[in-house]
């Protein structure tokens, strides 16, 4: 009996691990920054798009003018905007 209540007592008095918060990659760092000061747009296809420079109009090789987005996040800095 002795031995079981000196069990529990040395079980209580160990220190109870605590978690630590999950340190953030550079990676949330710099998207938190591109997002600073941006937009949502809808993009000529549908989907949409944020991006944090300015809306411009560019030339078409058809002629005319074609809105778009600039320093757009993912794999195109400019995205063609729904008119």
């Amino acid at each position: 009996m002795k031995a079981l209540t000196l069990a529990v007592v040395m079980f209580l008095s160990l220190p109870v691990p605590r978690s630590t918060p999950p340190i953030p990659t550079p990676s949330d760092h710099y998207t938190r920054l591109a997002r600073k000061g941006g937009k949502w747009y809808l993009s000529d296809n549908g989907h949409a798009v944020y991006c944090y420079g300015p809306v411009m109009f560019v030339n078409q090789l058809q002629g005319g003018l074609q809105r778009v987005a600039t320093f757009c996040q993912g794999e195109k800095p400019i995205v063609p905007l729904k008119d």
